[in-house]
């Protein structure tokens, strides 16, 4: 069942200078995990309109989440150097304000670790981190499945083997987002170059616009707002903070293995005016090696696959060479004109 926020839908301003400036949305998807015969249809639509929704009855433990959290807290609080010793960056572990190795930056820091790795230097913290990366992959595996079976293909399992191979490649990332006290803040040029600054007093994008390049991403975070996607003509509409449900994106790879019928989300953050942030997100990366391309059991009479295959690992390595915002998978759509 489809619950949306408030009973009527919203009117949203498209950023930027358009002739019809508004355009009406009814809110984001909510999907009842407990009602699987209704969930898995509309699972699929909602990936087909926005390639975002909103879980609710997932089955993670609550408990689970805010002991995490409440260690990710403990661990964002600490110095400069402790963090450094914590966690090092080698190649994952602790950053701040640089996003990738391409010149991004944003006002954030962040802890990355690999989903089958915790090097912390904290037995607790590592303890819960691979417990709560556990169940969200499970949870994972559950929508995948269901969307299978939305699409009308099969085994279900044809999404969900991805995660639950041990191969897979599979990444957890806590950020950190401190509040924007100041309601008007001036342009920080150095920090956000690139015109990341929204106008008109309105709160900095701290995380810049993009999509991501793995399979699906599962993100939740605490009671404090910032996260915002881009509809399909171009509207960034505001995601209600809940700090009980998990949000679900669909990624570049399942873009691609439904030949383009779900679409890829973009998305940013922007700070909260009076409280700081903290996410958590599980990235569902495939194994390495493995082919993707369109799923044949999708595919109409005569359709044609709109991209070139490619492994995970070739697309990876692609995404470590492209800046933050750039559309990496039309390195390998069958139309462009850019060579790879």
């Amino acid at each position: 069942m489809v619950m949306l926020p408030h009973a009527e839908s919203q009117t949203l301003v498209k950023i930027g200078p358009t002739k019809s400036n508004k355009t009406k949305f009814p809110g984001i998807p909510v999907i009842d995990l407990s009602r699987p015969q209704e969930a898995k249809n509309l699972i699929v639509n909602a990936c087909q309109d926005y390639g975002f929704f909103k879980v609710i009855n997932h089955g993670v433990p609550p408990l689970l989440v805010s002991e995490l959290e409440h260690e990710a807290i403990g661990f964002f609080n600490m110095t400069e150097s402790q963090k450094d010793q914590y966690c090092p960056p080698n190649p994952l572990g602790y950053g701040k304000n640089r996003i990738g190795t391409n010149g991004d930056v944003g006002r954030v820091e962040y802890l990355l670790l690999s989903a089958s790795n915790f090097p912390t230097n904290c037995n607790i913290f590592s303890s819960l981190a691979k417990e709560y990366v556990e169940e969200v992959r499970k949870l994972g595996c559950n929508i995948l499945e269901m969307m299978a079976e939305g699409l009308k293909i099969e085994p279900k399992s044809v999404l969900s083997r991805m995660l639950s191979d041990d191969k897979a490649d599979t990444v957890l990332r806590l950020n950190h987002y401190p509040p924007c006290l100041d309601p008007k803040p001036e342009p920080n040029l150095d920090l956000y170059p690139n015109h990341q600054i929204m106008s008109h007093g309105k709160p900095p994008i701290v995380f810049g616009e993009h999509t991501d390049p793995q399979l699906i991403s599962i993100a939740r975070s605490n009671a404090a707002s910032g996260l915002q996607i881009c509809l399909a003509d171009g509207t960034w509409v505001a995601v209600p903070h809940d700090d009980s449900s998990f949000f679900i994106n669909v990624d570049d790879l399942l873009q691609v293995m439904t030949n383009g019928r779900f679409r890829s989300v973009k998305h940013r953050v922007v700070a909260d005016s009076s409280k700081s942030r903290v996410s958590m997100i599980y990235f569902g990366g495939s194994p390495l090696m493995e082919k993707i391309s369109p799923l044949g059991l999708l595919m109409e009479p005569g359709e044609e696959s709109m991209y070139h295959d490619f492994t995970w690992f070739e697309y990876k390595s692609c995404s470590y060479k492209t800046r933050l915002a750039d559309n990496r998978l039309s390195l390998f759509h069958k139309n462009s004109q850019v060579s790879h």
